[in-house]
């Protein structure tokens, strides 16, 4: 288990003004006061708690053509074939997968491929599991090309805790899969479009991990 880069700063700073807030209610106070230790020990746990949004941990990565694993941990809140309007046209499964503060927020490449679109999208911060979120919050857009022809669409969604998405791929690359896609800071939601035609693995309320949870297969060419 090791710390997301995207953690540095903000678990530094945190630790910082949780000592300072410390040592100023240590200047007032009796330090004979449980108070004092009872706000020791408030700051500590809520510091590990910050740090823990951070963890990265160490997943085996998967390689099989015709799966596509869950891009994220959390658990699935849409299963729906929609029209896709960005990049993509037709209908298509989109599975949603919402993630809590508790989650892991490392994102993961789902499929193989070579990205062909790439799109930040500025926005509101609605909850994520609003209607509305996956056309209207800060949220990015990737599009992979598989091999068989394929393609798969993943977005990033940031929340009303979520206000911060990291992406590492960019348009031309060719991506491995279960290799790193990003970070969703403080969680939120990712979607995925894919064929319609796939078979899917899971429902409405299933749990999911990152990386390691196949959610679909993709049809078989004749």
């Amino acid at each position: 288990m090791k710390i997301n880069k995207e953690g540095y700063i903000i678990i530094g700073v945190t630790g910082l003004i949780c000592l300072a807030i410390w040592l100023l209610v240590y200047c007032c106070i009796d330090t004979r006061s449980v108070y004092l230790w009872f706000m020791a020990g408030f700051l500590l746990v809520f510091w590990f708690f910050v740090a823990a949004f951070f963890r990265e941990p160490r997943r085996v990565q998967i390689h099989d053509d015709e799966l596509i694993f869950s891009p994220c941990d959390g658990r699935v809140v849409v299963t729906e074939v929609v029209n896709a309007n960005e990049y993509l046209s037709g209908e298509m499964m989109q599975i949603s997968i919402f993630m809590s503060v508790t989650n892991v927020h490392v994102n993961w490449m789902p499929v193989a491929g070579k990205v062909e679109y790439f799109k930040h999208h500025h926005g509101r911060f609605l909850v994520a599991w609003h209607p509305k979120s996956s056309t209207e919050n800060e949220r990015t857009t990737t599009v992979v090309g598989l091999k068989s022809g394929a393609k798969v669409l993943i977005r990033q969604i940031a929340g009303f805790v979520a206000r911060r998405i990291v992406n590492y791929v960019a348009a031309g690359d060719v991506v491995e899969q279960n290799s790193t896609l990003g970070f969703i800071k403080f969680g939120s939601r990712v979607d995925l479009l894919i064929p319609k035609d796939s078979e899917l693995f899971v429902e409405i309320g299933d749990p999911v991990i990152g990386s390691q949870t196949p959610i679909a297969r993709l049809k078989r060419k004749a």
